[in-house]
């Protein structure tokens, strides 16, 4: 979170969620999910990195215990 503003995805959710990320909400922006570069499962969830809209590359890290993404630039 980033003061006021909150950072969060959006995403689909067919057979199991999350199944893709839509758009991400990064500094009371939202960007549109471009591509995404790879997806993976870890122990506490899915990871995507995606590019966006505007050509940024984000890490998003979906902790489905603590039904938490984490955001990470770059």
């Amino acid at each position: 979170m980033d003061g006021d503003v909150e950072n969060r995805v959006e995403c689909y959710s067919g057979f199991e969620y999350p199944e893709r990320p839509l758009a991400v909400i990064w500094q009371g922006e939202r960007l549109e999910v471009d591509e995404i570069l790879e997806s993976k499962r870890t122990p506490k969830g899915k990871t995507f990195r995606v590019t966006v809209k505007n050509g940024l590359v984000f890490v998003l890290e979906y902790d489905q215990h603590a039904d938490r993404w984490s955001i990470i630039p770059g």
